[in-house]
């Protein structure tokens, strides 16, 4: 058996700590500073790089998004317009909810999407790429929508810094993510598509924790 290159292994360790995630309890705060309003630059921006980390249903669908961008189209670019709608989207979704609009059942729709972005990796089941980005782009007002709690009364320096901060971390991680698939696809002979179903099953079992509690709520 052909020896594996480290990236790969890497892979691995990626797995091992979604498969924690599912785990870990849904309830958990999605808040950097323990609900209290960001007042500052640094408090902002900190607030948004750590949403969609310490919001568990957040990480796993960036995790997804960049992992179906190499699903889709392996060995192209054109699969990063996947994360790139999310993540644009997020932004208007902060809009919405700053507007004082309400969007209906947004738990159970960022934990629907969550769930079934999972599938889609795990069953290989995917759609044509422009219908995967028209999709992200709904899921993205949704969980935009649900980042927008942490910042409604802020002031505009630390509205625009957590802003910037949840961009930066979301296209990090989806830019890990879709490098690690990528490297995956490109080293593994047989069954190239193994780790990225490996993958789907954990964040489909993630989606399933948040929406069993979304639909108890």
């Amino acid at each position: 058996m052909p020896k594996l290159k480290f990236p790969v292994k890497l892979t691995g360790v990626i797995l091992f700590v979604l498969f924690s995630i599912v785990a870990a309890s849904p309830a958990m705060a999605h808040h950097a500073f323990g609900g209290e309003t960001p007042t500052n630059f640094w408090e902002g921006f900190l607030s948004g790089l750590a949403h969609p980390i310490i919001g568990l249903d957040h990480f796993a669908f960036v995790v997804a998004v960049g992992l179906l961008a190499v699903a889709i189209a392996p060995g192209k670019s054109i699969g990063i317009a996947i994360p790139a709608g999310f993540i644009l989207t997020t932004i208007a979704g902060v809009g919405l909810h700053l507007t004082g609009a309400n969007l209906p059942l947004p738990e159970l729709v960022v934990a629907a999407s969550v769930f079934a972005a999972g599938g889609m990796l795990a069953t290989s089941k995917t759609t044509n790429w422009q219908g995967l980005v028209a999709l992200a782009a709904i899921a993205g007002i949704f969980h935009g929508y649900a980042y927008g709690e942490a910042i409604v009364g802020a002031e505009m320096t630390p509205l625009w810094a957590y802003l910037t901060g949840f961009t930066i971390i979301q296209m990090t991680v989806a830019a890990i993510a879709f490098n690690l698939g990528k490297t995956a696809l490109e080293n593994i002979p047989n069954s190239p598509g193994l780790y990225l179903r490996f993958a789907g099953f954990t964040i489909c079992g993630i989606g399933a924790s948040f929406l069993a509690s979304a639909i108890g709520a």
